[in-house]
C-alpha cells in the first residue's frame, strides 16, 4: 500500500509562520503573565501572546491612520 503524500494549499503556505521574536521578562512580569494565564485558563501560551501583540499593533495602527489634513483642520 503506498503512503499519502501529504501536501500543502496554498493558502496555508502564506499564514506559514517563518520568522521568530523573542524577548525577555523580569521575574515579577513572568510571574504576572503566569497568574493571568493560570486564571484565565490558556493553555497555549505562544498564541495568546501573539494575539494579544498583534492586537495591540493593529489597534494602534488603526488609531494613527494617515489623513489628508491634521486634527487641528479638521476641527474646523
Amino acid at each position: 500500500m503506498k503512503k499519502k503524500v501529504k501536501s500543502t494549499p496554498i493558502a496555508d503556505t502564506a499564514l506559514q509562520r517563518d520568522f521568530r521574536i523573542s524577548f525577555t521578562l523580569n521575574e515579577k512580569e513572568y510571574n504576572a503573565v503566569c497568574r493571568y494565564l493560570d486564571r484565565y485558563k490558556i493553555a497555549n501560551r505562544n498564541r495568546w501572546f501573539r494575539e494579544t501583540i498583534l492586537m495591540h499593533v493593529l489597534q494602534k495602527l488603526e488609531e494613527n491612520h494617515p489623513t489628508l489634513f491634521n486634527e487641528n483642520e479638521m476641527r474646523r
